[in-house]
């Protein structure tokens, strides 16, 4: 009896580590798919670029974003202030840099809110399917029923501003698309024969559903995430534009434009500048988020 268990566990440990060189050798695969994908490299680069300057953008500038120069508003673009300054002196392009930071900071929170709670429930409602499938399904469907800006809007009223709040306040509308994605990829993984052998050797559920499942989700759960990154930082933008987001003076590329709405006719820097960041930002992630679903397509190899 001993020497069946040992032969079992042997068994077990071999399967796993091929699954592990398997899984190696496709990572492999797929970065190299993704470097002859020309857009999505070249979304790859503006997030690059863009992550860079946010993150280390003390070394971009020497400027203080909160720093009023009243001798010196509203100065157009020049040598000492590359994108101009505001209508109280303050320079544009160390604004942007750090409130981009603000803004990319909380769209990832939000995306990870988003992506735990559906991929949790996701993986309860494709594993076990009966009751906990169709209740959640159906709480979710529901949630998807109100639009997802008003539904922020709403969530961001009542919890009051700040960068933290409107992360949860964005993430609630991303979970009903990572539940689905996740649920539906869970449905297709456990019926393979690696998840029966699983069961057949006596595994848990939550083993098989973290060790054997969730691993083989990854791809699709990454892709999701990029493209809801782009996605969030429009409706990020969109909150602290009415004054529902991240509140001055913290810098934030919506409440920027927000500020700047009443000098659109007479000062453009101050607007044009703030909405090319947010176009290029969410321009980059979804060339990237494409590029990546289409380098993780199996059918796409060559």
């Amino acid at each position: 009896m001993l020497l069946m268990f040992s032969k079992k566990k042997q068994d077990q440990y071999i399967q796993e580590l091929a699954e592990t060189a398997r899984r190696k050798s496709r990572w492999r695969d797929i970065w190299r798919r993704l470097l002859r994908n020309r857009l999505g490299m070249l979304g790859f680069v503006i997030v690059a670029i863009l992550v860079v300057l946010v993150l280390f953008a003390p070394l971009f500038t020497r400027q203080d974003p909160a720093f009023q120069d009243f001798m010196n508003r509203k100065a157009f673009p020049s040598a000492s202030h590359i994108l101009g300054t505001d209508d109280k002196g303050r320079d544009i392009w160390t604004r942007l840099l750090y409130g981009g930071r603000i803004s990319l900071m909380v769209s990832l929170v939000a995306v990870s809110i988003s992506t735990v709670v559906g991929v949790f429930l996701g993986a309860i409602a494709g594993y076990f399917g009966g009751k906990p499938d169709v209740a959640i399904t159906r709480l979710l469907d529901i949630l998807m029923a109100v639009p997802s800006l008003l539904m922020a809007t709403a969530i961001s009223a009542s919890l009051g501003g700040g960068p933290f709040n409107t992360a949860l306040a964005i993430s609630v509308s991303g979970i009903p698309h990572s539940m689905r994605l996740m649920r539906s990829t869970v449905l297709s993984i456990k019926t393979n024969e690696f998840v029966e052998a699983a069961r057949a050797t006596g595994s848990r559920h939550l083993r098989i559903i973290f060790i054997h499942i969730l691993p083989n989700t990854i791809a699709p759960i990454l892709v999701n995430s990029t493209l809801l990154i782009g996605g969030n930082i429009m409706a990020i933008s969109g909150l602290s534009f009415i004054g529902l987001g991240v509140q001055p003076p913290t810098p934030e590329w919506g409440s920027i434009l927000n500020e700047g709405r009443k000098l659109i006719r007479e000062f453009w820097p101050i607007i044009v500048f703030p909405a090319m960041s947010i176009m290029l930002t969410v321009f980059g992630f979804n060339l990237f988020g494409d590029g990546l679903r289409d380098a993780l397509d199996p059918r796409l190899k060559d």
